[in-house]
């Protein structure tokens, strides 16, 4: 029997960078600025799945994005005790800040 080790699914992986952006409301500027890149195509080749962000890029992203880098990768890897946790939790945030972002819009009159 073969063991199957786990493998990161590149497309995947950064469907989730851009979904992960798009939910607190950033740009692909915004990113460029936060890694400093010069130009935005490495960004878009994360999104198409032709490539991955280095490890310095997780590491940062998951500082912009304040979540775990394994949280950002996608692969085939069971999940393991306490991910379901850390999932609910990254959940969690995302629902407050959608919250407080409707919240501020109330209060300020503007409905976006």
């Amino acid at each position: 029997m073969k063991r199957r080790y786990p493998v990161i699914d590149i497309k995947r992986t950064g469907q989730n960078i851009k979904h992960i952006m798009q939910m607190r409301g950033m740009t692909v500027k915004d990113i460029q600025a936060f890694l400093e890149l010069s130009t935005p195509q490495s960004i878009y080749h994360w999104f198409d799945g032709r490539n991955l962000p280095t490890l310095d890029n997780l590491y940062a992203l998951s500082e912009l994005f304040c979540l775990p880098i394994d949280t950002l990768i996608k692969g085939n890897r069971e999940f393991k005790y306490g991910q379901t946790e850390d999932a609910i939790y990254c959940r969690i945030i995302i629902y407050y800040e959608k919250v407080m972002q409707l919240r501020g819009s109330y209060t300020t009159g503007t409905m976006t």
